[in-house]
């Protein structure tokens, strides 16, 4: 029982109603509505801003102070001492690895990153020129139809497994994507690099010669993967909660997640970046004012992308590492005079500098400079949302496992329905 309750007096409703008040470990308290529906109501949440959906112990934001925790520990501390494995671990179980829990933790992750020869001929049935997310949303999705003796989501050690594959996989799978796109072979994955230089060797090598991965980019691609692996309930979470609540295989459920992120003002937003830059077109000092005149115009249908969040109200905790890691990158490939490039710094000190930006909280967030990091490691940006997706992998299925894990309910949101009473059909 809660200790303290709302209370809620509505016209029309004899009586006043009493609905209990939970606190989580930090955060605002939460009040129970489900009672609600005994008296003839619902609460309305158009966008689910104020509502939470579930209970969960694996990521918090608090947006107003900047604060993202896995676990408990800081995106900053993570991304300065762990790496995009260890996370995995940790999103996973809980707690950080012991030196032996990582070594054997690692090593099964790199046993798995094989897929099934025949998935090949998924990639055959789509359009050379089909966007990479179109694929990866069929080939996650098909690879239930090869592991489908692990498919019972009662039983802890299958969804392990499960999990294991889809975290091991997905970089494989994106590669492929890109190598088909290009029309380039594939690269069968390497169990003598890391997670990351693996994904690199994947995407960059081909047969005819040997691909040396520059540890720089291999830090800075890490680094991308973990600032991406969990965002709390956001949208493609609650997606994958959502189809898992049906009882759907995991990889049914990621499949969704992958579909739920591919929208543009979700996963997309590093591409939009891209594009938007691409609008800006000229680095000269007066078309870049000449563009931020627009974004500050609310009569322009014009928005710099990349610039503020939906949860935070600060600094977003992920931007202050990835932009140390852009400035690390830009200096490593020496492709700081890039037009493109050049139009982004300067975007990126406006946003610092100006009043308007700096009183609406419109600070450069990590899909601004994942965009300018990605670019300038040579991925294309069709690829971008992809490795959005395999970073986003192991945050999905914690989620789903922990769902599974502690008992849940079939999904099924109510609304306000505005639409005709009933009416007879028009004799004819």
């Amino acid at each position: 029982m809660a200790d303290r309750k709302a209370k809620l007096s509505v016209d029309g409703v004899d009586n006043t109603i009493e609905l209990p008040v939970y606190p989580g470990t930090v955060g605002p308290d939460v009040i129970d509505v489900r009672s609600l529906t005994a008296k003839g109501l619902f609460t309305y949440d158009p966008g689910f801003v104020a509502t939470a959906s579930c209970e969960s112990g694996i990521t918090y934001i608090d947006g107003a102070a900047g604060t993202l925790l896995h676990r408990g520990y800081p995106i900053e501390q993570l991304a300065e001492n762990s790496n995009y494995v260890e996370l995995c671990y940790l999103l996973m179980f809980g707690e950080l690895p012991s030196p032996e829990e990582y070594e054997k933790f690692s090593g099964t992750i790199g046993r798995h990153t094989m897929v099934h020869e025949q998935i090949v001929n998924f990639y055959k049935g789509f359009r050379r020129d089909a966007h990479p997310m179109a694929v990866l949303c069929g080939v996650v999705g098909g690879l239930a139809a090869f592991y489908h003796d692990n498919l019972d989501i009662t039983q802890a050690d299958q969804r392990h497994v499960s999990a294991i594959r889809l975290i091991a996989k997905m970089p494989t799978l994106a590669a492929m994507c890109h190598k088909y796109n290009i029309g380039q072979p594939f690269m069968y994955p390497r169990n003598d690099l890391n997670y990351s230089e693996n994904f690199l060797h994947m995407m960059f090598g081909n047969p005819c010669e040997n691909y040396e991965v520059n540890p720089v980019i291999a830090k800075a691609m890490d680094r991308i993967f973990m600032l991406h692996a969990d965002h709390e309930q956001n949208a493609s979470t609650s997606t994958v909660r959502l189809a898992g609540s049906t009882g759907a295989n995991p990889f049914a459920c990621i499949s969704a997640g992958i579909a739920a992120l591919w929208g543009p003002a979700h996963g997309g937003a590093n591409e939009a970046v891209l594009a938007m830059l691409d609008e800006i077109g000229d680095d000269s000092e007066e078309n870049i004012q000449r563009f931020i005149d627009k974004a500050k115009d609310k009569d322009d249908p014009f928005k710099l992308m990349g610039f503020g969040h939906r949860v935070y109200r600060n600094f977003d905790p992920r931007a202050k590492v990835m932009k140390e890691t852009c400035d690390e990158v830009l200096g490593e490939l020496g492709v700081g005079d890039d037009a493109q490039l050049q139009i982004a710094k300067r975007l990126e000190q406006i946003a610092l500098e100006d009043e308007y930006f700096i009183e609406r909280k419109l600070y450069p967030n990590v899909d601004f400079y994942s965009g300018i990091i990605l670019k300038a490691i040579g991925i294309p940006t069709n690829m971008f949302t992809v490795i959005f997706a395999m970073a986003r992998t192991v945050g999905w299925i914690s989620h789903w496992n922990e769902m599974i894990t502690n008992g849940y309910r079939i999904s099924r949101p109510r609304q306000l329905y505005t639409g005709y009473d009933k009416r007879d059909y028009p004799n004819k």
